[in-house]
């Protein structure tokens, strides 16, 4: 029996991803195993050891085509992702947004509100603009005062820059704020804006998260040995290889995904349509105990995030169709099979289709939850599962690699469920279910 005293359905999705802008674009890459990882020189010229990355198609025209132009100035590249992506999501749900027409001509939302993660936002404008300015600064006299910035410095560099651009953007009323959990920042933003939802507190909240490309947000992953893939720069695409043989590293990416929560009730009376269901949504840390560290899970941690999900959902583990992993093409990735494999307690020849969605769009750090949920959402609307490219050649410490689709697969999905693992051993798992007009 389901814990939680009220319903929540998504009602709208927005995707800003390395292999497309645009919940339609990246639905046609996701369906044809398409991947958005490609080289970039201004990563050769800073001598990175791991020369690609994933970063989303989107320029001064496709911008300018939501945002007003003397509005983007004052947005960090995070921003300008998150933005895009709220208002896609906001338009699906049936919201009208027209940025163009102005901001003071819409009300204010009293009733939504925003959890919009990032996990290493205004890299860009720090190294960009603020640091130029401060080297000048240290050339003056004593007592002379810092260099005058503009006044847009501030709000492009504090953490909260994605939740309050995209609450301008909105006009929302609600609790508007950004967490920062690591590679779980965008499954956390989900979490938080379930629990906000189900105390009350509003009836729906646009729940995401992104992060930028900047050069400067990669740069302390490549100084980590090991971490970044650096084998495959003159074969982009084949670089992010969740459970293949051949992984070697996570490669970096950036972008932004958002949902649109809000009750049964409140979907059901504005006429909007009903994507799914979010039925159990949960976070915790293993501690950094019992194995568990800034870089691995506690594997005890993994197993009680994925059963308290299960638990409070009270849906039996054999009845999920689908699990899109955290899975980053890591030394991390057969651990944490590993752990579904103990969480579930299913055997090996029932065992749910597992896919990374990393596999195609790279790790997006703070955005990465937000942007793979977006694909389980549209993976349970449209009856599809996408491909895990590049694990053709299963990792020899993976044990379900039948379970694991190399090409794309037509296929109703009951309940798909959906994990993130960060930094600092923090851990979240959501569940979704398909609506079926229940």
């Amino acid at each position: 029996m389901n814990r939680y005293p009220k319903r929540i359905v998504v009602t709208g999705i927005g995707a800003v991803a390395p292999n497309g802008l645009g919940v339609p674009a990246y639905r046609a890459a996701l369906l044809a195993g398409r991947s958005g990882i490609s080289h970039h020189d201004d990563l050769l010229k800073l001598k990175f050891a791991c020369q690609i990355g994933g970063k989303p198609p989107v320029g001064p025209d496709e911008a300018e085509a939501l945002i007003p132009e003397a509005d983007l100035a004052k947005l960090n590249e995070a921003m300008v992702y998150a933005v895009m992506a709220a208002i896609e999501a906001a338009r699906m749900s049936g919201v009208a947004v027209d940025l163009k027409k102005g901001y003071q001509d819409s009300p204010v939302d009293w009733a939504t509100g925003t959890v919009f993660g990032c996990g290493i936002g205004g890299m860009d404008t720090m190294l960009e603009e603020l640091a130029p300015v401060m080297g000048e600064t240290a050339d003056q006299e004593p007592g002379m005062g810092c260099r005058p910035m503009g006044t847009d410095i501030v709000p492009k560099i504090m953490e909260s820059s994605v939740s309050v651009a995209v609450g301008k953007a909105l006009g929302l009323g609600g609790q508007t704020t950004t967490n920062s959990s690591a590679c779980n920042t965008g499954t956390e933003a989900i979490f938080e804006s379930f629990k906000h939802i189900q105390m009350g507190y509003c009836e729906s909240m646009y729940a995401g998260g992104a992060e930028g490309t900047h050069p400067g947000i990669w740069a302390g992953f490549d100084a980590m040995r090991d971490v970044l893939c650096s084998k495959f720069n003159q074969m982009p695409e084949k670089g992010s290889q969740p459970m293949g043989a051949g992984a070697c590293g996570f490669v970096p990416a950036g972008g932004a995904g958002v949902l649109r929560l809000e009750t049964l009730e409140s979907a059901q009376k504005r006429g909007a349509k009903i994507l799914c269901e979010l039925v159990a949504a949960y976070a915790n840390s293993g501690g950094q105990r019992d194995g568990g560290t800034m870089t691995f899970p506690n594997p005890d941690g993994v197993m009680r995030c994925i059963r308290q999900v299960l638990q409070d959902s009270g849906v039996d583990p054999k009845r999920i169709s689908l699990i899109n992993g955290h899975l980053t093409s890591t030394a991390a990735d057969p651990r944490e099979v590993a752990s579904w494999i103990k969480a579930l307690e299913l055997p090996v020849e029932t065992f749910p289709l597992i896919q990374s969605t990393k596999s195609m769009i790279g790790h997006t750090l703070g955005a990465a939850g937000a942007l793979e949920s977006v694909a389980v959402v549209d993976q349970i609307v449209n009856g599809y599962v996408h491909p895990s490219i590049n694990s053709e050649e299963v990792h020899s410490q993976i044990s379900v690699g039948a379970s694991i689709p190399h090409e794309m697969r037509k296929k109703e999905l009951e309940y798909v469920i959906k994990a993130s693992f960060g930094f600092g051993d923090v851990n979240g798992c959501l569940l979704f279910k398909h609506w079926d007009g229940k």
